[in-house]
């Protein structure tokens, strides 16, 4: 009995089991052999750990294919959601790893391959991956309907496109992957607890490479007061000398800080501060998503025939409510409609004429013994109510 209560509980518990715990990657590929699970020492799994968890790392399962004296390793990262995810597929992007079309973000050098697809990252490594174009889509078209699409940052489009290394810039969630990539050391004092988001790039400034970091708060209070902390605790904008962290500039845009290192006057780093703004902007014609708005014509007839549409539905409908009340006063008078017992009448004396009592719906003689009602009512009684 204890034995198969264990059993059940083992089942279970199998059955509970996500299917990302299951493999996310296909365990073959045509024409190619099974070579089985790669070292988990060639992928940045182990070795970039706090990177993985910043980003939202929920899951990894890798696979090699061989053929003949060719091998595929294959690596796919899962994490919480698209915006993780984007986090990772820049941090693991190298500047040699031009754009491929395997997907809107993906990248290919001579010996890997970075593929982005919802809140999946796959990395493929083998030698002349050129020739292997197929077996990477193979392998992208497999691990697409296991990803969730959403949402991409956009803090990419703030920063300056003039100068810019192409392939550096770098989409950061934590204080420990900005502090890999960013040299001052400001991570922990950004405020990533706090909601905010980075994203930096390299330029080439006067023959010399420099760093412009972008951060995005919540609020506008909250970038002011840590553009103030940041400025206390570093050397920013020439406020702390004596910090011992290398010259720092920066600025502030509403809720955007741009910090510029690598810089050497306030005058070079000002040509890009200068060009990173930020602001509400009011358009008449801006596009909106999958709808085309309609010409002042159109415009014009659709209403006038939506009124006239409204005229003929209430015409019908009063024709029609009219109609039906004639037929059943006229099947069933008194029945439903005007009955003496559910009606009562005001009738104004302002008239030379007498109220007469008997004229009125629902008017029953007084109980016997009771006091008895004067029907013919001088005229000069204004309002009288009987019942």
């Amino acid at each position: 009995m204890r034995r198969s209560t264990l059993l059940i509980i083992a089942l279970l518990c199998l059955a509970a089991l996500p299917a990302a715990a299951q493999g996310i990657l296909p365990g073959s590929l045509a024409g190619w052999m099974d070579g089985g699970i790669p070292p988990a020492v060639d992928f940045p799994e182990r070795s970039q750990a706090p990177v993985l968890t910043e980003y939202g790392f929920v899951t990894f399962d890798a696979h090699r294919f061989t053929r003949g004296a060719d091998s595929l390793e294959a690596a796919v990262y899962k994490l919480k959601d698209p915006s993780g995810a984007y986090g990772l597929y820049s941090f693991l992007r190298t500047p040699d790893m031009a754009r491929a079309n395997f997907t809107e973000h993906s990248s290919m050098s001579s010996e890997r391959a970075l593929v982005l697809t919802g809140n999946l990252v796959l990395d493929i490594r083998g030698k002349n991956l050129a020739k292997s174009e197929p077996e990477v889509k193979s392998l992208v078209a497999a691990i697409q309907p296991k990803a969730h699409g959403g949402p991409l940052p956009t803090l990419w489009q703030y920063l300056p496109q003039k100068d810019m290394i192409e392939r550096t810039d770098r989409y950061i969630l934590g204080p420990r992957t900005l502090d890999q990539l960013f040299p001052a050391g400001v991570g922990d004092s950004l405020g990533f607890s706090s909601g905010a988001e980075a994203e930096l790039a390299h330029y080439r400034l006067g023959g010399r490479d420099a760093t412009l970091l972008i951060a995005d708060f919540p609020t506008q209070q909250i970038a002011a007061q840590k553009l103030a902390d940041l400025q206390k605790k570093f050397n920013v904008n020439g406020s702390n000398p004596s910090a011992g962290s290398p010259a720092l500039y920066a600025s502030r845009s509403v809720t955007l800080i741009a910090i510029v290192s690598g810089a050497s006057t306030q005058a070079e780093a000002n040509h890009l501060l200068s060009q990173v703004q930020s602001g509400t902007e009011l358009t008449w014609d801006e596009p909106t998503f999958q709808f085309k708005e309609p010409t002042i014509e159109a415009m014009i007839v659709g209403t006038i025939i939506g009124a006239g549409m409204i005229c003929m539905f209430a015409l019908v409908a009063g024709v029609s409510f009219g109609g039906l009340r004639l037929i059943v006063k006229r099947l069933w008078p008194g029945k439903v409609f005007d009955r003496n017992s559910h009606l009562q009448v005001l009738q104004l004396g302002l008239n030379s004429k007498p109220i007469n009592s008997d004229d009125f719906y629902g008017y029953s003689a007084p109980p016997t013994g009771g006091k008895q009602v004067d029907k013919n009512l001088p005229d000069r009684v204004a309002l009288r109510i009987f019942r």
